[in-house]
């Protein structure tokens, strides 16, 4: 059986791996259900913790979008985990993924109950190995959201938080046009 410290040694190669590769994955865009790409993610993450009370929020009218389908399910995974590792300790966690209209182009957001963080340092969350809270606080490599915003912006989107501590925080993206 592999350490602790080897399991995140070996995450962070991974996650690492994912990162350099991006680059290189050319786009295959398509028509993508993001409602059903929402659905499979929360639902495998949620096998993880089943005694976990978690009140989980789904808009209704998640707009269908052309995008990588492998790619968008990867800002979803990045997205969803987050929102369920920073609400450990939340009775209940909330976590709502929905969209919004502004200046004709379509946001989607995932928003969460759970530790947050200074908008000070926001600048620095989309950072390789930024990282706002310890590796004791909230275990992880530091790469998720860098990945993410490499994604969103291959699709010529953009991507940002707005958050407060102890208060939860909500990821901003479009996926351009």
């Amino acid at each position: 059986m592999l350490s602790t410290s080897a399991r995140q040694g070996e995450q962070l190669v991974e996650d690492l791996l994912a990162f350099s590769r991006l680059g290189r994955h050319p786009l295959a865009k398509r028509l993508v259900k993001v409602a059903a790409v929402v659905r499979d993610v929360m639902r495998g993450l949620g096998a993880h913790e089943p005694t976990r009370w978690l009140q989980i929020h789904l808009a209704a009218d998640l707009p269908d979008v052309n995008a990588d389908p492998t790619l968008l399910r990867q800002v979803f995974e990045n997205l969803l985990s987050n929102a369920f590792k920073f609400t450990q300790g939340r009775d209940p966690a909330t976590i709502t993924v929905g969209s919004e209209v502004r200046n004709d182009e379509s946001v989607f957001f995932v928003r969460d109950n759970g530790a947050g963080f200074d908008m000070r340092y926001a600048s620095r969350l989309f950072g390789v190995f930024q990282r706002l809270h310890t590796q004791e606080q909230f275990a992880g490599t530091g790469v998720g959201l860098s990945l993410v915003q490499r994604i969103i912006n291959r699709h010529g989107g953009r991507i940002w938080a707005e958050a407060e501590v102890n208060k939860g925080a909500t990821f901003f993206f479009t996926l351009g046009a």
